[in-house]
């Protein structure tokens, strides 16, 4: 029995020994794919924000000198002299910041006065994984090589982004007060505006940095659960040494202290102060704020140009062809009569937000029917449909809707006229015209709830004839 006991053991101890030999190098390989995953998806991301960054820059640039040059030409027909005077150097100033971004020039890196917390995570996470034992495998040394000079890139460019925007601001502070006794508002409006554009541009770029993908997820997951990336981190990270970095900075995505953790480290700096430390703190607080406030009074014109819009923004401006995409879906339900059964067309839709508040776009449907009534239910394909639409804000959550629509009904075109009336023909015509109520809601996936009351004004030519009213609830997303 004892030796049996005996071989029931080693048999057993040699089965672990084997499991605890494949164990690493699953775990290894599992490990090294998402390694490659996240490392690919920062590359992607950094090249195609400072690729789109440097082609906005540019644009804008060049946009801004176009409408000096009119601001010039339109103020020559007034005041030659002073045209002269006031853009002698603009042509200058334009080639010069141009070059200096083109150059990646040291000078113009004046820092972007925003911490970013995506170009902290990935920097400092490529840092520590070409480091790590995985950086050797399959040339993924080579790849965070690459990924980290992008990343790098990037973070010089929304630096210099700043340094441009400094520019942009000194320019229209100088043209403002230059110009401000001749009559050229409209002209010295549209700078302005693109000016103020410019800035919002710089934004989305920044909060397009807030929405990480699958890949960076997951292995932002799996970094955060080891010990030795948490200190490295912290150690690493942009905000070492420059606050006192909480434990869980590596977990916390934004980087900063919470409420609880900023009052407790200012309790115990202030309670080593003395016994009047809170009082003298307080009353230094208060001198502070009334300088500052004296300060801001004195120069108004220090305040960020973005901050004081002097006209109404238009929040799609900035946004790309795709980020104007609204995606929708629809149904809407026709009661059955001596001819059509009962039916219930669904509906997806693309519309394109050509500002703020109006979308115009296009869809398709399908029809599907359920029979004569709840007693005779019968399944049946009823036909498709191609839409086009329009929503222009009335007022508030209600839209004055329009559209025009294609609905191929097969069994239209077998209408007997013992039934009632003449052939019919397949494809039909409607003309919508009507109303729409807009109510938000607080989900994931369906941001908004559309009902719509809509007249078909061509559904009396229609042979047989369709129904005029068509109540149709949607869902945006």
């Amino acid at each position: 029995m004892p030796l049996r006991l005996f071989f029931c053991c080693l048999t057993l101890l040699l089965m672990l020994a084997v499991q605890a030999q494949d164990q690493p190098d699953v775990l290894l390989a599992g490990a090294n794919k998402t390694t490659q995953k996240y490392i690919g998806a920062v590359d992607s991301k950094a090249d195609y924000l400072s690729g789109e960054l440097d082609k906005k820059t540019e644009k804008y640039l060049d946009k801004l000198e176009k409408q000096e040059a009119k601001l010039k030409k339109r103020l020559s027909k007034v005041d030659s002299l002073a045209a002269h005077n006031i853009f002698a150097n603009s042509a200058t100033q334009y080639q010069a910041i141009q070059n200096k971004i083109k150059s990646r020039a040291d000078r113009v890196l004046k820092g972007s006065g925003q911490y970013l917390p995506w170009l902290d995570s990935a920097s400092t996470s490529l840092k520590f994984l070409s480091n790590n034992p995985l950086s050797s495998i399959n040339g993924n040394a080579a790849r965070i090589t690459g990924a980290l000079s992008k990343v790098k890139l990037l973070e010089n460019q929304f630096a210099q982004a700043g340094s441009v925007k400094e520019f942009i601001r000194q320019r229209k502070e100088y043209l403002s007060e230059q110009l401000k006794n001749y009559n050229l508002g409209s002209e010295l409006k549209k700078y302005n505006q693109t000016a103020y554009y410019y800035t919002q541009q710089v934004n989305e770029y920044k909060q397009a940095l807030d929405d990480p993908d699958k890949a960076v997820n997951k292995a932002m997951q799996l970094l955060n659960k080891l010990p030795a990336f948490q200190k490295f981190m912290k150690e690493n990270g942009m905000l070492a040494g420059l606050f006192d970095v909480p434990q869980d900075y590596a977990t916390n995505m934004t980087g900063l202290q919470t409420r609880q953790q900023v009052q407790a480290i200012m309790t115990s700096q202030i309670q080593a102060i003395g016994p009047n430390g809170q009082q003298d703190v307080a009353q230094s607080l208060a001198a502070a704020q009334a300088e500052l406030s004296k300060l801001r009074n004195r120069f108004p014109s220090s305040k960020a140009p973005e901050d004081m819009p002097d006209f109404k923004p238009r929040e799609q401006k900035t946004k790309t062809f795709l980020q104007r995409l609204e995606y929708g879906t629809n149904i809407q339900t026709a009661k059955s009569n001596y001819f059509f059964p009962t039916t219930t067309d669904i509906a997806a839709s693309v519309g394109y937000k050509i500002s703020d508040k109006n979308i115009a776009g296009i869809g398709a449907s399908y029809k599907m029917g359920w029979g004569k009534d709840i007693q005779h239910i019968n399944l049946s394909s009823q036909g498709i449909g191609f839409r086009s639409f329009v929503d222009i804000n009335l007022k508030g959550s209600f839209f004055v809707s329009g559209g025009f629509e294609y609905n191929y009904q097969p069994m239209i075109g077998s209408y007997s006229p013992s039934a009632g009336g003449g052939r019919g023909e397949a494809w039909q015509q409607s003309g919508l015209l009507g109303i729409s109520k807009v109510v938000s809601l607080k989900t994931k996936f369906f941001k908004k709830t559309k009902l719509q009351v809509l007249w078909d004004m061509l559904s009396y030519e229609q042979v047989p004839q369709t129904q005029p009213i068509k109540f149709r609830v949607g869902y945006s997303f």
